[in-house]
């Protein structure tokens, strides 16, 4: 699987019991319903390698998974601290004004006075923040997206609007 056509839900933390079972912590962008995906991707050497679930107790942003051919302790410590991906055609679609974090790459973000500021290169989690990262003049911005900064989101365009306070670009 193409890891470009899927998108991090979580990762697997810990064994869970001696039969195989482990702990997923659970990102914010993963499905509600969880315990109804049959199948995720967990990212081993850079690759996205396929487990089927063959069961799930899902507990807030926390699941204790028991996947097939994972039926001991040892098996289950080796797919521990693995990230776990599901297909982007799983998730639901975002609604106006949001957007998944992958969805956005490459966006150009224009500010109402300075014109283009850049291209969003990611966006990084900083504790319970999201932050666009782009470049300006050389310089590493971090733009919040969480407040009052973000004007508009036109995903036909893909370009994003803010408004940036006097000095933002400055400091």
């Amino acid at each position: 699987m193409d890891i470009d056509s899927c998108f991090k839900i979580g990762w697997v933390l810990k064994p869970h019991g001696l039969k195989g079972e482990v702990t997923v912590t659970l990102d914010d962008n993963a499905p509600e319903d969880f315990s109804a995906i049959k199948s995720v991707f967990l990212e081993q050497n850079n690759r996205l390698v396929p487990y089927f679930i063959h069961g799930i107790s899902a507990q807030g942003k926390k699941a204790f998974v028991k996947f097939e051919d994972i039926n001991s302790l040892d098996d289950a410590s080796k797919i521990s601290k693995q990230s776990v991906y599901i297909e982007k055609s799983f998730r639901p679609k975002s609604v106006r004004g949001e957007f998944y974090d992958d969805e956005i790459i490459d966006f150009e973000v224009h500010d109402e006075e300075k014109g283009l500021l850049g291209k969003i290169r990611e966006v990084m989690q900083a504790g319970p923040n999201r932050l666009l990262v782009l470049d300006y003049n050389n310089k590493e911005i971090l733009i919040p997206v969480n407040g009052p900064f973000i004007e508009s989101v036109n995903k036909a365009k893909k370009k994003i609007s803010v408004n940036l306070p006097e000095g933002f670009l400055e400091l």
